[in-house]
């Protein structure tokens, strides 16, 4: 019923399982842990008709009520408490790993749930069976559907999840390791734990780490960060003194591209990581595989000519699209989106997945061009221009606008 994580593979555990278990075994630093497998999840929900409820959204929906509402197992719970002792009893993180997730076609970056800061077997129960439940949230739905994988629910519909002993980091971050040996290795990082920057809540440091070992950065205005207090996340204010101070410096920035090098050389191709540094050390808490090309790093700088009214922002995918602007601020606003419209909003955390089905273009006034966001809206292939600050009080709704992902422009219609 339980699997410690350095046995984890994918093909019983999903693939972020199966790729922490890798690195593991590899003798990488990921923090120790253990793994719900599928057959867990099966033995849950078998009395569910999974293939009926798979492409019915009444059923979908009445899937996680019923998931979300049923007491987990004694067994279950049970083996939990084992399983937690045998690693010292700490608060844990609890993550998704499904089927299909994290692999080469598609990463459903942030589409089900995870947890942090989680402690006792009873806590991680009900985060076990959050995770079970996520399968069947909107945003995995619509993601699923839009990748063209609402299929049948042997493919998709099955989750492990993932319990590893929480790490309060002094900062963290995203990587992406390049295809090319004689690329750059992209870096993004802020203070805390990891979800303000995967989330888009934050707009993060960027370092470009050369094949020589060379670092260039953009250091950001670093407002706020995520941090454990006890049993509760708490988001704080950065002291002033800190906002502009490089999250991390450049020797780290550089042994960060090396560890990346390790991942990908383990894994077989070019990794999107989720790492974090906790008592000086690094660690890596996530991999897979990259879904999408990101834009030119440099390409803002390469733009000549830009016209006073154009708006100026990280590029987070490539290409161009003209629309009408839909300024959103939350969920409240999501009916008013239209096919075709740019979504123009503070950020977008993973459950604004099915706006970016229907959207043709986002622009957001945080986030990093690693961000979930950024990840999904290149998987769909629609431009998105990250990190202009007030972009919901600069820009109009209702008025046209075009937003060039490649060179991190937007521009309204009469500029």
């Amino acid at each position: 019923m339980i699997v410690p994580l350095v046995k984890a593979v994918a093909d019983t555990c999903g693939g972020k399982a199966g790729a922490l278990g890798a690195l593991l075994r590899a003798g990488l630093p990921v923090p120790n842990g253990f793994v719900v497998p599928f057959a867990a999840y099966l033995a849950a929900v078998r009395d569910l008709d999974l293939g009926r409820l798979a492409g019915e959204p009444e059923g979908v929906a009445a899937a996680r009520r019923t998931i979300e509402a049923r007491p987990v197992h004694a067994a279950v719970i049970d083996a939990l408490g084992r399983a937690l002792g045998e690693i010292g009893d700490p608060p844990v993180a609890v993550r998704s790993s499904a089927a299909k997730e994290d692999t080469g076609q598609a990463s459903a970056a942030g589409q089900h749930e995870s947890f942090l800061a989680v402690h006792g077997a009873d806590e991680v129960a009900k985060a076990v069976r959050a995770c079970w439940a996520s399968l069947f949230s909107p945003r995995a739905v619509a993601y699923r559907a839009a990748s063209g994988r609402a299929g049948h629910p042997s493919d998709d519909l099955l989750m492990a999840v993932i319990v590893q002993r929480h790490l309060d980091a002094e900062a963290s971050g995203v990587m992406f390791t390049p295809a090319d040996s004689g690329e750059a290795t992209r870096i993004e990082a802020s203070w805390g734990l990891g979800p303000s920057i995967v989330e888009g809540r934050v707009t993060p440091d960027a370092y470009l780490v050369a094949a020589d070992g060379s670092v260039t950065r953009t250091i950001a205005d670093k407002r706020q960060r995520l941090d454990r207090r006890g049993a509760r996340l708490v988001v704080e204010d950065v002291p002033a003194a800190a906002r502009n101070r490089p999250a991390v410096g450049d020797a780290t920035a550089t042994r960060l591209a090396a560890l990346g090098r390790r991942i990908a050389a383990v894994l077989g191709g070019p990794q999107d990581i989720e790492w974090a540094i906790a008592d000086g050390r690094a660690w890596v808490l996530q991999a897979r595989p990259v879904t999408a090309a990101l834009p030119p790093s440099a390409a803002r700088s390469r733009v000549s000519g830009i016209p006073s009214a154009t708006l100026t922002g990280t590029p987070g995918s490539r290409g161009t699209a003209t629309g009408t602007a839909r300024i959103v601020r939350g969920p409240g606003d999501f009916a008013r989106v239209r096919p075709g419209d740019i979504l123009v909003c503070p950020f977008t955390d993973p459950a604004w997945t099915p706006l970016l089905r229907i959207a043709a273009g986002v622009v957001t006034e945080t986030g990093g061009v690693l961000s979930h966001a950024a990840i999904v809206a290149r998987e769909h292939a629609i431009p998105a221009v990250l990190g202009i600050p007030d972009a919901t009080s600069r820009l109009r709704d209702d008025t046209v606008v075009t937003v060039d992902g490649t060179n991190g422009t937007v521009t309204a219609a009469n500029a």
